[in-house]
């Protein structure tokens, strides 16, 4: 169930009160045990959804989930303020070094990576045509809510507080709430695993973290920014906080979007993982217990692995061959982009050399079938250049009718452009005379060993 806080000392929160009772039926029932100002008095519920009001500011409302009945999300309906101009905008609670505005000093609230993926999707889907929508770091209380929690807001001045088409935008994006997970789904082969990420350095908007959770598979939970850090001082000397940062955001794994040496030696200290945006991006899909599998035997994402089509959902065994390096060059010196498209569709992952550009010497297959399938796949490569392609049980042999600069040159034709068109296929005039390209032209057959 998700509990929505609405404060009347936030007008853009009581917009957007206005626009949730507009957009939908609630039931109204009475609550005498709280004063009207502590979330007692009229309580409004649909199904899956509670909604209380507030006096206070949300960054002070620690302990507000006990006010609800048994919710498994709380989200404040919030404004935003800054000079980023019309804005949508969510994020999670929590203070990396001093409390300045609510909560506890050096404490985080319990993060909704997962929920927190959906609103910005939401907020996208229901925008004004004139509001960006955003991602923001960790900030602010309060710390203490009783469950996952996060705020999702309209910004960023004034004229968008009392805009209700905003207002109407975030009230539909957090009713779409209903029926989504707080967290990201385990991985069914590693019960600890989820697609959790914990952010650190940047500024205060989180642009990278932001394409991560719009592009990609994985969902994002606490970030500290640059201003956060440098609050939190030396991270060596300050460990509880990182390690409360990943625990509330249920996450084994961060990105650094800077260069921090002691950062990342305290991250390592405390057992958790650092990984870049390109491995982010890599295992999408493809079980992490498996990525890991194939990292350990083939080479790491970060020196050239890249995953196939089969990876995705895949966790079983597996085993690892060498190409047919001369049926692969050739294939790519064709046609490199098909070649590439040609193992992806049949390998569970593959190296690749000069910067992922070109397809590596080493593969992971299921099983030997798709060995078979890899090298017809490849064999389909060069029958975009070849006339005839034979794949045989040890070898793949192609031919063609090619031009032949020996026979060009009997023919009186002089080296030069005269030869490029002959050997694209079009015909030259020598003294008069026409030379047709069959004429100068031979089978050429290659083999290649699989």
């Amino acid at each position: 169930m998700i509990a929505v806080v609405v404060s009347t000392a936030d007008r853009a929160s009581e917009h957007i009160f206005e626009q949730l009772l507009d957009v939908t039926d609630w039931t109204t029932s009475r609550d005498e045990s709280r004063s009207p100002g502590e979330g007692g008095g009229d309580v409004y519920r649909i199904d899956g959804v509670e909604m209380r009001v507030f006096e206070e500011w949300h960054l002070e409302l620690d302990g507000v989930a006990a006010a609800f009945d048994d919710p498994d999300l709380v989200v404040f309906a919030s404004r935003h303020s800054g000079e980023t101009g019309p804005l949508l905008t969510a994020h999670h609670t929590g203070n990396v070094g001093p409390a300045e505005y609510g909560g506890a000093d050096r404490d985080l609230a319990r993060a909704a990576p997962n929920a927190h993926s959906q609103v910005l999707e939401a907020l996208a889907e229901h925008a004004p045509e004139n509001y960006e929508i955003g991602m923001e770091c960790t900030h602010h209380g309060p710390t203490d809510v009783g469950v996952p929690s996060m705020f999702v807001e309209v910004g960023s001045g004034p004229d968008q507080w009392d805009d209700p088409d905003a207002a109407r935008a975030v009230a539909r994006a957090i009713l779409d709430l209903r029926g989504v997970e707080v967290d990201a789904p385990q991985e069914d082969s590693d019960d600890s695993a989820r697609r959790h990420l914990v952010g650190f350095d940047g500024n205060h908007y989180v642009p990278r973290f932001e394409r991560i959770v719009r592009e990609t598979d994985w969902v994002v939970g606490h970030i500290a920014a640059d201003w956060g850090l440098d609050e939190l001082g030396d991270p060596l000397d300050n460990e509880d906080v990182l390690r409360a940062a990943f625990e509330e955001s249920r996450a084994e794994y961060a990105l650094i979007d800077g260069d921090r040496p002691r950062l990342e030696r305290a991250i390592d200290e405390l057992g958790y993982e650092i990984v870049g945006e390109t491995w982010l991006r890599a295992v999408e899909g493809v079980p992490l217990s498996f990525a890991r599998r194939v990292e350990d035997r083939l080479t790491a994402v970060d020196d050239g692995l890249r995953f196939g089509d089969p990876a995705r959902g895949f966790d079983g065994d597996f085993e690892v061959i060498e190409m047919a390096k001369d049926l692969l060059d050739e294939a790519q010196g064709i046609d490199r982009e098909a070649t590439r498209e040609a193992v992806e569709g049949v390998a569970l992952a593959f190296t690749t050399e000069q910067s992922a550009t070109l397809v590596g010497d080493r593969a992971a297959i299921a099983d030997s079938d798709d060995l078979d399938e890899l090298i017809e796949a490849l064999a389909d490569v060069l029958r975009s250049d070849y006339d005839e392609v034979t794949v045989g049980e040890k070898r793949v042999v192609a031919r063609k009718e090619a031009f032949d600069p020996e026979l060009a040159a009997k023919a009186g034709v002089p080296e030069g452009p005269k030869f490029g068109k002959l050997a694209s296929g079009r015909p030259v005039e020598i003294d008069g005379e026409t030379v047709e390209p069959e004429a100068v032209s031979r089978e050429r057959e290659a083999t290649f060993s699989v």
